[in-house]
């Protein structure tokens, strides 16, 4: 029997770290240090499914806060030029 014919019985757990990255874990096993339980445990495809669902902007929380900020500057600029004509 090869390894693809063979059915995961996991149960696998969701976890999440400091930067809001996503990952699975076998639910049986400790979590890696900064790794923190999401709440969701199931079969491979449903915590899949579930990352899917609940990770949407998969940018690291400094990257996107730093995207957001500069297009609020942009937006309060163009607001401005806009006013000034």
């Amino acid at each position: 029997m090869s390894r693809d014919e063979r059915e995961d019985t996991t149960i696998y757990k969701v976890v999440v770290n400091h930067d809001g990255q996503y990952s699975i874990w076998p639910a049986d096993r400790e979590n890696a240090l900064g790794w923190n339980d999401a709440g969701k445990q199931g079969t491979k495809a449903e915590c899949l499914a579930y990352i899917e669902e609940v990770w949407t902007d998969r940018r690291p929380p400094h990257l996107r806060n730093k995207m957001e900020a500069t297009a609020k500057t942009q937006e309060s600029d163009e607001s401005e030029k806009s006013d000034d004509e």
